[in-house]
């Protein structure tokens, strides 16, 4: 069992910059690829960003160049650096441990960017 828990997020103004955490449990972080996604109102969750065990990543369009994700292994923490924040990026924003047998999801933490 991994627990997954998220926080930094809040209400900022467009142009701003968010600086999301996520903290899990358990011996092996260091293995397992970690996600982080977002679902909007009334939208469909949708991969924002994701960091292999090795440390390869991948963006949704829409946020490269915006957002950076990262690991520290020794820490069980992964990072999602948000930049030049945009209304539309206004969601929850969840992470997710993606191990052999399953995926592990926090609760999730509200990013909130006005114009």
């Amino acid at each position: 069992q991994v627990q997954v828990e998220e926080s930094g997020g809040g209400s900022v103004q467009a142009g701003g910059s968010l600086r999301l955490s996520c903290t899990a449990s358990g011996s092996t972080f260091a293995w397992h690829p970690i996600g982080w996604e977002r679902q909007a109102p009334g939208k469909k969750r949708e991969l924002v960003a994701r960091i292999t065990s090795g440390g390869m990543t991948d963006y949704a369009d829409s946020v490269k160049g915006r957002f950076t994700i990262s690991r520290d292994n020794a820490e069980n923490t992964a990072l999602l650096q948000m930049n030049n924040l945009k209304p539309e990026d206004t969601a929850v924003y969840y992470c997710n441990v993606n191990t052999d047998t399953r995926a592990y999801w926090g609760p999730g933490t509200e990013v909130t960017v006005s114009s």
